[in-house]
Formats: structure tokens, sequence, C-alpha cells
């Protein structure tokens, strides 16, 4: 008898799964495969695995083009391999070496002098630790049964993609046909069109592998890459000075924005602004001569430095995917998308870093990727709310917000209709280290009628994406200035500083706390 309901339970879930597959396949596919997947990072991943979690039959291809420099990577896209992962790590390194010296005002027996890191042994860390993602990455799409091919794709028409098994090899070319095609091939580093700027620099997709030490280093562009990447070094001891064509953190909150910018010249990093590069060449020493114009003054100017890093922003990937033969539609160097993240080919769609106009980060791209397989596979209707993601800036007191910026309330409300609490505070661990609070600042742009639904929160200070984190719920499901403040916090903690945001900046108080305690 417990024979016979085994064999009733099998055949139920081979019955089911037939179903299942049945209900995007047919009987008699048409297609090699239900879904082929252009990029192996995140978005492309994350759409891949739930795919096959739905029942469908899903290849991926992902192949990494080596850099100026020659840098190449593994399998997980920019997040992994050149982005989140590898700046957080550098990062943390950075904050361990101010950590040192503190230690010693807390009363431990550590000769804080001379101190140096090892370079070379940091970036033999890091590194070590990404090709352990890449293997455990590779591993997880075998036992999902991900088909990959570590090989470019490109559309030879809508729903036929043609690649070479090895790359190089032209000769070997072969095809295969989908029923639905999702374009998740992110995005790289820009570079100047100036001489020396693809010879002679360097970018985030080289600096984490870089084996030699970056030394005195000029980083050019101040979004939130750059200035990362120029805290990062001076935390390592480096000497970084910023190149600022215009503003730091364009489409940030202008006030934060500029507190941080502050915060990093009292830390030591120096800052050319209103300068973009004219050119770049090798001295006889090795170092690089580098000229520049102020565009404010029109003065030229020149300085040598070890390290030139280039952060002037990204481009999208669609050079090599023959985009023009599936039909598709690009915007700049983008795939226009509408709000299912379909292309204008109805079964082609696009997801993370290559699409037009939505954020650019790990969490939306996974997120948006996971959701598109279940409408396309597992009959869903939800969609991405690319609205208020929250968002953090890694630099040694880290700025965090979620929401619009006081500028864009103001603009979308009028300045009459919105109220600004804001504070200035002391986290507790400062104190005995004697450590700046100048710059750890907050606040939250709300609505001035009813109960003032919360528009934006933002945040400098130490762990604001910890401290971010829940509050972009919070802020999603409604939060209200009633609401938070009726909250009691943790104290003491600097997440409990929102909890008493009490004066505006309509009412002309000093934001500044008198006690931490009352």
């Amino acid at each position: 008898m417990s024979l016979l309901k085994v064999l009733r339970a099998t055949d139920l879930i081979r019955s089911h799964s037939a179903l299942r597959w049945c209900r995007h396949t047919g009987s008699f596919p048409r297609y090699d495969y239900d879904l082929v997947v252009l990029g192996g990072g995140s978005a492309g991943l994350a759409c891949a695995k739930e795919a096959v979690d739905c029942g469908a039959r899903v290849l991926c291809f992902d192949y990494v083009k080596p850099t100026p420099v020659g840098t190449k990577w593994g399998i997980g896209g920019t997040c992994v391999n050149v982005g989140c992962i590898p700046k957080k790590l550098m990062h943390q390194a950075s904050l361990l070496g101010e950590a040192v010296h503190e230690a010693v005002a807390y009363g431990w027996n550590v000769d804080d002098r001379n101190l140096r890191p090892d370079w070379r042994k940091l970036v033999r860390s890091v590194q070590n630790h990404i090709k352990s993602v890449n293997w455990v990455t590779r591993v997880d799409l075998r036992d999902k049964k991900v088909e990959y091919v570590n090989s470019m794709g490109a559309f030879v028409d809508s729903h036929t993609i043609m690649y070479y098994p090895k790359p190089g090899q032209e000769g070997d070319r072969r095809q295969v046909t989908a029923k639905y095609v999702v374009v998740a091939v992110g995005g790289r580093p820009r570079y100047p069109d100036i001489p020396g700027a693809m010879e002679l620099g360097i970018t985030s997709d080289d600096i984490f592998s870089y084996e030699r030490e970056p030394g005195r280093t000029l980083v050019v562009g101040a979004g939130y890459v750059g200035l990362e990447c120029a805290c990062f070094l001076k935390g390592l001891g480096y000497d970084p000075t910023v190149m600022v064509r215009s503003i730091v953190l364009r489409g940030f909150d202008r006030q934060m924005s500029e507190l941080l910018a502050a915060m990093m010249s009292e830390r030591g990093v120096s800052f050319l602004n209103t300068t973009v590069p004219s050119s770049v060449e090798r001295q006889s020493d090795g170092r690089l001569l580098v000229r520049y114009l102020n565009t404010t003054t029109q003065t030229v100017g020149s300085d040598v430095f070890d390290t030139v890093l280039w952060a002037i922003g990204r481009r999208g990937l669609i050079d090599d995917l023959n985009l023009g033969a599936a039909g598709v539609k690009t915007l700049n160097d983008k795939i226009v998308v509408d709000a299912s993240e379909a292309t204008n080919v109805p079964h082609i769609f696009a997801v993370g870093d290559i699409i037009h106009g939505r954020p650019e980060l790990t969490p939306v791209a996974i997120l948006s990727g996971r959701l598109l397989a279940r409408r396309l596979f597992a009959g869903s209707t939800q969609r991405m709310d690319y609205a208020d993601v929250a968002t953090t800036v890694f630099t040694p007191l880290e700025y965090s917000c979620v929401g619009m910026s006081e500028e864009s309330a103001i603009e979308l409300h009028g300045a009459d209709n919105i109220e600004v609490f804001h504070g200035y505070y002391k986290p507790t661990e400062f104190f005995i280290p004697q450590k700046s609070v100048r710059h750890c600042y907050l606040k939250a742009v709300a609505e001035m009628a009813g109960d003032q639904r919360i528009l934006g929160l933002h945040y400098i200070g130490p762990v604001a994406g910890e401290v971010i984190q829940g509050f972009a719920a919070a802020l999603k499901s409604g939060l209200t200035v009633k609401t938070l403040l009726n909250t009691v916090g943790i104290h003491p903690t600097t997440a409990e500083e929102f909890t008493r945001l009490s004066i505006t900046k309509r009412s002309g108080r000093d934001p500044t706390p008198a006690s931490c305690c009352s």
C-alpha cells in the first residue's frame, strides 16, 4: 500500500511539472529555450535562476572584455567583481586603519605610529574573496540547471542569438533560438576623449586588482564612485586629489553633498573644482603628467601623479549586441523599456544598468530581474517599483538617503508646502578619540500639511546604510513625522536621532544639540 502511495505521488509530481512546462512551452517547443539571458551580472543571474525555478529552460551568456590595461574577471557582473563587493572591502580596510588610532584613546596598548597597509596583500585578499564568489556562482548555476556559456551573445533576429563557443575562434559560429530574450549586459566606465586617457589611466574596473601601490592619485569625477575611491585611498595612506567638473554627487541632495565634500576636505582629500583634464603623458621617471583647464577662470595647469583613475560615468554595453537586427530601440547607449521592462519588441526585455532612466543599483537589478521572470513564467503581475530606492555613498562618514532630495520636493510641491526637520548630532563613540562631529547631520523632508508625510530621509554618519535600510521600508509604507516623533529610539545609537528631530529649517533655531541624553 505504501509503494502504491509513493507511485501515485510520483505521478502527481511529474504531472504537475509537465503542466507547468506546457504552460509556457507547449508540447512541442518551437524554440531551443524559453529564455535566453544576455549578461551574467546581478540582474541577468537573478532573472535566469528565478525563471528556472518557474520551470523554464534557460541559457545565460556572459563574457567580459578585458579593460585597456588588461584587467578581466569571472562571472557575477560589476557588483561582485569590480563594484559593490570589492569597494566595501576596501572601505572596511580604510576604516580599520582609522580604528587602530582610536583604539589607543580607548586604552589599547597599540603602537599606532608608522602604520601602513600592505597594498598587495589587501588586493590579494580581496581578489581571493571575489574568486570564491565566482566559483560559488558557477556551482549555483549548475545546481539550479541554468545553462551557462562564457561567450558574447548577439542578435541575428528578434528570436535568434549568435555566439562563438570559444571567444576569438570566429570560424565556429553557433545559433540558438528563444521565446523570450532578456538583455542584462550592464555597463562599463567611460574614458575621456583626450590624449593618454586609455593608455595611461585606469578605472574602477582596475583599481581593486591593481598590482602596484596607487601612490599619489588623481581621481577624475565626483560621483559616488570617484568619492568612494578617493576616500578609501586616503584611509589607506595614499594621497588622492578629486577633479570636479561641475558639482559633487550630481543627482543627490545638494546640502548633503556639500557636507560630504567638506568632510572629505577636513580629512585631507584635495579637490580641483570646475576643472577638466586636457591630456595625460608619461614622464621619463614613469610618473604621469596631467594637464588640465579650470573652466571658471579659463586658466591652464598641470600636476604629476602616480595614478590617474577615471570616474566620469558609465556607458551601456550595447555595441556588440547587434540590437538593430532585432529592432530594439536605444537612447544614447541604453535600452528604452516600459514599466514592465519590455522593449519596443514585445518578447525582448532589459533589466539592470543597461536600461535608460532607472537607478543603477545592484538590489534594483536583482529584484527587477526576479519579478520579470515571475511575470513571464509564473503568472505574476507584480512590477518593479523604482520609486524611493535607498542608497549609500561609502565614504568615511557615510551618506545614505531614501526618497526625495530637498530640492526635488520643493520643485514638485512648492517651498510653502514642504517642511524640513534637521539636526546635527554627536555619536557617543566619537567622544573618547575626539573625532570630529562637525559633519554628522541628518534631515527629514516632509509635507507641511496633516500628519506630514515624509518624502525623503538623509543621513551622514557612521554605518549610514545600516541606519537607513529600516527607515526605507517605513518611508515606502507611508511614514509621517507624527509617527517618527512618536517612535521611541534605541539609546545610545545614531539611528535614534531621527526620532529626536524637532527643529525645522523654517524656525531658524540652532539644530546643534547641547546634550546627548535630554
